[in-house]
């Protein structure tokens, strides 16, 4: 997982916004179309066009722009069009696009969906990008068997953000993540809710990231480089008794507020709004909801069942990448405009840590010595974790995107106590494993 949207935004009934059966057909289409079709055109001046879509906040446009600007100012022959939205009608319109045969030239793009178009043929091989300043993560994250289908922006990683007022409210301090434990966690994020009147210790998990980190901790993959699921029910199961746990304890609010939080973007949510203790993000979302809550938030490590901080199943993932459209009529175009966003130190400055911490190394360095406090320490825990990390995840198969969204609905009939978690985690994998396997 973006500093104002992406992650928490992907909470708004997800299903709604792009079910799975929606971006298969749509994709799909795509080999059904022959030949006919591409986009790319020319403007009345004769300059290239090229359309670039992403999602975003206001603020990620208003920089994106400027990074437009100053591409074209160095490429006057080509002009680049803008279109942005929001994350939650972004995959719908995408999916459509790329079915019509009217998909941008360049597309912003999150691993959950990446094979899902670079396996159906939709996107560009990009390779003659410089990514000889990227670590070789970054560069694995958007290779397939189709090539090098995604640039990435910028690396983060998963986060449990503490808000030190809250805690010092309680009486606690902020803890220490390299040796602290799931009981702990649960002590303390326990004592926040008893002592604090309209505040609780945590909000509950942000999927599939929070399962993922879990089942790391356990030495297993959601999935595996093959597409199949690496887990089984009774480990899901595990994971629902947790945060049920935690519920019942009071470390989370009653499940209605739960509910209600898990359709709030970022300066929304109980986080953004200082009413938790804990909540599980992104490390370039730091920034942002440290914004919104008016007071620094500090990244942490999550905790684990040894207490040991090379236990804590973190990794390195894509923020975000680049792509290219699969049928674009200017290639070369579309690659100088990805390198321009990748490689150049004007448009690293403009990006700063919203798309990530740069993949750049060298954009990396500029950038970092420029931020304010808050992104500097969501910076130096980014590189902190280096040491300790056990490898990245395997590119999500065709389907994955499903899983959010599963996830969350079989969350709640848990925190509504409308299943069992036994019956939860048994219909929940039935349908993730059913939703890869299409």
């Amino acid at each position: 997982m973006d500093q104002q949207d992406n992650s928490r935004k992907s909470r708004q009934k997800f299903g709604a916004r792009l079910s799975k059966s929606v971006a298969v057909a749509a994709v799909a289409a795509l080999a059904l179309t022959g030949c006919g079709g591409s986009s790319g055109a020319e403007n009345a001046d004769g300059k290239t066009v090229l359309r670039f879509s992403w999602w975003g906040s206001d603020s990620r446009a208003q920089a994106t722009n400027k990074i437009i600007e100053a591409f074209e100012a160095e490429n006057p022959d080509i002009d680049v069009q803008g279109e942005y939205s929001d994350w939650s009608g972004y995959w719908d319109k995408l999916a459509t696009q790329v079915a019509s045969n009217d998909a941008p030239d360049i597309i912003q793009m999150d691993d959950k969906y990446l094979r899902e178009y670079a396996d159906r043929g939709a996107l560009l091989d990009l390779t003659g990008v410089d990514v000889s300043k990227f670590e070789e993560v970054s560069i694995q994250n958007g290779t397939t068997d189709d090539g090098l289908v995604g640039i990435t922006t910028g690396i983060n990683s998963f986060t449990l953000t503490a808000n030190p007022k809250v805690l010092e409210e309680a009486g606690l301090k902020v803890p220490d993540d390299k040796t602290w434990t799931w009981d702990d966690y649960r002590k303390i994020t326990e004592t926040v809710s008893e002592k604090l009147d309209g505040k609780y210790g945590a909000e509950a998990p942000n999927e599939p990231a929070g399962l993922q980190t879990w089942l790391r901790q356990d030495g297993k993959h959601l999935t595996g480089s093959d597409g199949a699921l690496g887990f089984t029910a009774e480990d899901l199961a595990g994971y629902f008794q947790h945060h049920r746990d935690l519920l019942s304890g009071g470390s989370y609010p009653k499940a209605s507020v739960l509910a209600e939080n898990q359709n709030a973007g970022p300066d929304r949510s109980m986080t953004g709004t200082g009413t938790a203790a804990f909540g599980m993000w992104w490390s370039n979302q730091l920034g942002g909801l440290s914004a919104a809550v008016g007071s620094d938030l500090v990244p942490l490590r999550l905790p684990s069942s040894t207490g040991k901080a090379e236990d804590n199943g973190l990794w390195y993932k894509s923020s975000m990448m680049m792509s290219g459209y699969g049928r674009t009529k200017h290639p070369d175009e579309v690659k100088k405009f990805i390198d321009f966003m990748v490689n150049s130190q004007e448009a690293g400055a403009l990006n700063q840590m919203d798309r990530g911490l740069p993949a750049n190394l060298d954009v990396r360095k500029s950038v970092v010595a420029d931020l304010d406090s808050v992104e500097t320490a969501s910076a130096e825990f980014v590189t902190s974790l280096e040491p300790e990390l056990q490898g990245t995840e395997p590119i999500p198969p065709m389907g994955f995107s499903a899983v959010q969204d599963i996830l969350y609905r079989y969350e709640m009939e848990v925190f509504f106590d409308r299943q069992s978690v036994a019956d939860a985690a048994q219909n929940a994998f039935k349908e993730i494993e059913t939703a890869v396997a299409q």
